[in-house]
Parts: structure tokens; C-alpha cells; sequence
């Protein structure tokens, strides 16, 4: 059965509910989709956790940053394409306008990555991520057979650690639901309430694509530096599986070469990137900020932001009305319960490595963190508070 959404909200409203998070998401995408589950599936229930877990598998198939397409989706179906942009712009610019201070010449910025603090965030996100996965596990992966293909695609994703390791294990799990979870009661989920029509839908596949080929056609037939800028971007956007880490590779390739920017400059970006809040891809705009050849500056920054996330945009309006119909059928949703607890498989792994890996480096660590987790799990405390006491932890066990 599928039960009415909670509809019409405004634009404003999911524009004050990204602000928070892109004030206090630290941790990367992982953590980013604990932080969506505890404000929109558990907070304000705007979707259930069957919802929520269809949008981070689509997610995981498209190109692109994973956890930025999640909230676009979440604010087109709570209040249509101003929505979208809104849950957009209010979780990137937070991190996109420190980045491009400190291209402005912020050097203490520089000190503080090396501080006690920012490995509290990284504390913080471990017990961030450990609650997504006790609780998407508690309802997409409740029975045997569901457990033991998590922890299947948690270890084919840890045995292969890239973008083939974690759509392979989407795929698996969508086989094993067709060929071992069919009959099973209907999916009682909510039913996004998108305003988007197939015309709409299949006008941005176009473009989407259509850009992807005619870029690179027009940046080599002109000389004009914003439109060299808008191609590389846009290509990286377009083309990188796996999260925005993924993204730094093609981003190096792209702008170092040709002396846009040095590799000292970039890697300085880079660091930068992980002491700030909201998604990794904001990185593109410190990178145009830094640029040699103009433009650069504020004006660089906006361009190279907009480009790096247009082709994430038009694949999760291009994607969505297809998905939503999709999941509705018997067969595609003995599927989705196979990709479900797939996908509680993938947020299991991620827990161990970056987020374990990164975070617990020694025993004070790991008290922070069972503090950090029983503060959430049991004392219900808001993120950004536990976040703001991990952060003075880690700088306090630092001193120690």
C-alpha cells in the first residue's frame, strides 16, 4: 500500500532546515545521509524510511555527490523545483563561501586543520553514521536473509573499495530481492509527492547528455576562459562515481596540467575542504577562486560551483518520475528489498572505513565516540550540539 505524503511545504522552510544541516554536516556523504535520516525521516517525518532509502539508492547509481542529489530530492518533493533549489543552495553555500574565504588568503584556516577539533568532528561523524545504520538496519534489514545481504555487500564493498565495489553491490542485492524476497507484504511507503512530468524528465536527460557532448566541442572552437572553466567542471560533475573524493583525481587532471591552478594551491584547497561543513564538491569553488586566467575571484567560484553540480541536478529531475513508478511494481519492489538492505550494507562499510578509520585512532577516541553515540541514540541531543561537544573533545584529548 502507499500512504499520502506530507505535501506542501514551502521553499523557505526547506531552505531553513539545509541551512542547519549545511552549518553542521562535518564528515563527508556517509555522514551526510545520517544527518538527512535524523532530520527528515525521524525529526520532521517529511519521509519514511523506505522513501528515504529508494532516494540514497537512486542516488547511488547516478553520477555525481550522492548526498547533495539525496537533498534535492528531498526538497523538490517537499516543495517542487524551489524546493530543490533551495535544499541546494542552503547546503552548499555555508561550505562554499569559507572555501572561497580562504582562497582569499584565510591562513589560520590552514592551522586549524592541523588541530585537535577537526579530528572531533571525525569522531562525531562515526556516531553519526553508527545510529543511520542501527536504524535503517531495524527496518530494511530486519529479517536473515536481509542481515546477511547487508553484511554481503558490506564486504564486497570493503574488498572492492570504489564506485565498481558499491554499484556491484546495488546490483546484487536488487538480484537477490527478484530471485529471494518476492511475495512479500506490499511496500507501505510514502509516495513522493513530485511535481516533475516525463516531459520535463526526459527534456533534462537530453540536456544533461547534450551538454556532456557539446562542451567539449565548443570549449575546443573557442578561446573564451568561462566557457574552458564551465566544460571541465561540468565533465567532472558528470562522470565521477563514488562521492566527491572520487571527484579530485578528475578535478587535478583537469585544472592542474594547464596551469589554471598549481598543485600546491590545489592540495592547500583540498585540506581546506575537509575542516569546513556541507558536501565535498564545494571545492570548486575555492578552485575558482584560485584560478591564474580570469575569471576567478567570486565571480570563478560561482561558475565552477554551478557547473560541477548542473549535471547532478538535471539526472535527479531526469531520474525521479521513472524511479517513483518504477518502485511501485511487485517485481520492483522485491527488488528495491534486495537494494535496501544493499544499501544498509554500503552505510555498514563506510562506518569501518573512511569513517572508523579516519576517526578512532586511539582509546580517547573511542570514548568520545560511545559518548557522542549514547548522547544521540538515548539522550536525543540535536547533531549540531554533539557535534559542537565532539569538536571540543577531540580538541581537549589533543592537549592532553
Amino acid at each position: 500500500m502507499t500512504r499520502p505524503a506530507l505535501a506542501g511545504g514551502s521553499a523557505a522552510e526547506v531552505f531553513a532546515a539545509f541551512l542547519k544541516l549545511g552549518l553542521t554536516s562535518f564528515g563527508g556523504p556517509v555522514a551526510h545521509l545520517g544527518y538527512f535520516r535524523n532530520e527528515f525521516v525521524v525529526r520532521r517525518q517529511w519521509l519514511d524510511e523506505r522513501a528515504y532509502a529508494d532516494l540514497v539508492a537512486l542516488c547511488q547509481f547516478l553520477p555525481g555527490p550522492a548526498s547533495s542529489q539525496v537533498g534535492m530530492a528531498i526538497g523538490l518533493s517537499r516543495a517542487g523545483y524551489l524546493g530543490a533549489l533551495a535544499a541546494w543552495t542552503a547546503f552548499t553555500l555555508p561550505s562554499a563561501i569559507a572555501l572561497v574565504l580562504f582562497a582569499y588568503g584565510m591562513a589560520t584556516a590552514g592551522d586549524a586543520l592541523g588541530s585537535g577539533w577537526l579530528h572531533g568532528l571525525k569522531v562525531a561523524a562515526v556516531a553519526v553514521v553508527a545510529l543511520a545504520v542501527l536504524g535503517m538496519a531495524r527496518s530494511l534489514a530486519p529479517d536473515r536473509a536481509r542481515a546477511t545481504l547487508a553484511v554481503l555487500a558490506a564486504v564486497i564493498t570493503l574488498a572492492v573499495p570504489s564506485a565498481v565495489g558499491q554499484v556491484g553491490a546495488i546490483l546484487l542485492g536488487g538480484a537477490a530481492g527478484i530471485a529471494f524476497l518476492r511475495g512479500g507484504a506490499p511496500s507501505d511507503h510514502v509516495s513522493l509527492p513530485l511535481s516533475v512530468s516525463r516531459r520535463v524528465a526526459v527534456a533534462a536527460l537530453i540536456l544533461f547528455f547534450g551538454l556532456l557532448l557539446g562542451l567539449p566541442l565548443l570549449a575546443a572552437g573557442t578561446t573564451n576562459q568561462a566557457i574552458q572553466y564551465f566544460n571541465a567542471f561540468y565533465r567532472a560533475g558528470a562522470l565521477v562515481f563514488g562521492g566527491g573524493h572520487v571527484v579530485l583525481p578528475l578535478l587535478q587532471a583537469a585544472i592542474v596540467p594547464p596551469g589554471w591552478v598549481g598543485n600546491d594551491a590545489f592540495l592547500a584547497g583540498y585540506g581546506a575542504a575537509q575542516a569546513v561543513p556541507g558536501p565535498l564538491f564545494t571545492f570548486a569553488a575555492y578552485l575558482g577562486a584560485v584560478m591564474g586566467p580570469a575569471p576567478n575571484g567570486w565571480a570563478g567560484a560561482a561558475l565552477c560551483l554551478v557547473a560541477i553540480y548542473v549535471p547532478s541536478s538535471l539526472l535527479v529531475i531526469g531520474a525521479l518520475p521513472f524511479w517513483e513508478e518504477l518502485r511501485r511494481r511487485p517485481l520492483a519492489q522485491a527488488a528495491l528489498r534486495g537494494v535496501n538492505a544493499s544499501v544498509v550494507g554500503l552505510l555498514l562499510a563506510a562506518l569501518y572505513h573512511p569513517v572508523w578509520t579516519a576517526g578512532i585512532l586511539g582509546a580517547g577516541d573511542f570514548a568520545l565516540a560511545i559518548t557522542a553515540f549514547l548522547l544521540l541514540f538515548l539522550w536525543k541531543t540535536p547533531p549540531w550540539a554533539v557535534v559542537a561537544l565532539s569538536a571540543i573533545g577531540g580538541a581537549v584529548l589533543a592537549a592532553l
